[in-house]
């Protein structure tokens, strides 16, 4: 993708948009979209990096209620031509259909390379990756297992919904705990993995979300690891201006 002049790409991630209830969420949500709002005239494309929204699983005919404001806005900005991208998180990652079908939005599963304007980026959420979090890794096979999909989904709504919204603000990033601190570059878990992917393939940007930190390291001379922060303590995002990335805050 070449860039226009005076246009951008941005990047958010992590909003967890219904977390801890949907009244408390609410005026996160109302600064997201007022920001989608500010972006639309010069962005190029917008790249959302998982765990928009707290919980999400699609049924054949049913989709959780709320985020209508969220949905709305993203749905006028893709009509206009502006293209959205979107990766699934850990919290978000039933989907099915909806956002590609209703919202003109690709959804991907898994990290992917991209071009803009020479620059090569490896995007993804970050869940998952690197040597660690074997823990989670054996979860998440349960929770993409086909078998388990379709056992939860003869749950009714109201409950399943109930009971996976009570599991998720239990997650220690959302409930803000401590652990939501830098690590150092030895103990960060995608700073190890994308230094392990620059031996297979120059990148110049990495950009994940998941850690719920703003940080910016440079991994060499010409390659840097971004992680774009939430829209629960920091309101962060990155931009790039076809030149460079960098990190913004509200």
């Amino acid at each position: 993708m070449n860039i226009p002049e005076g246009k951008k790409i941005y990047f958010a991630s992590d909003n967890h948009l219904g977390a801890p209830t949907a009244e408390a969420s609410r005026p996160r949500e109302q600064k997201f979209v007022a920001w989608l709002d500010a972006i639309k005239h010069d962005a190029a494309a917008i790249f959302l990096v998982g765990d928009l929204i707290d919980f999400w699983f699609e049924y054949k005919t049913v989709v959780p209620k709320g985020f209508t404001r969220t949905l709305g806005k993203l749905a006028e900005i893709t009509d206009s031509g502006i293209p959205v991208y979107f990766f699934v998180g850990n919290h978000d990652l039933w989907m099915n259909g909806y956002f590609q079908e209703e919202l003109n939005i690709p959804v991907y599963h898994n990290p992917k390379e991209f071009t803009f304007n020479g620059k090569t980026f490896f995007i993804g959420h970050g869940d998952g990756l690197g040597p660690y979090d074997k823990g989670y890794k054996g979860m998440k096979k349960v929770f993409t297992n086909p078998v388990f999909k379709w056992l939860f989904k003869w749950l009714h709504p109201d409950i399943g919904i109930k009971i996976a919204q009570y599991l998720s603000v239990k997650n220690k990033l959302i409930s803000g705990d401590e652990d939501a601190k830098f690590l150092g570059e030895d103990k960060e878990w995608l700073v190890q993995f994308s230094k392990e992917k620059l031996n297979e393939k120059h990148y110049d940007y990495f950009v994940f979300g998941h850690r719920h930190l703003p940080l910016e390291i440079q991994l060499n001379e010409n390659s840097k690891y971004v992680n774009l922060g939430d829209w629960i303590n920091y309101y962060t995002y990155g931009v790039f201006d076809g030149e460079n990335m960098e990190l913004k805050k509200l």
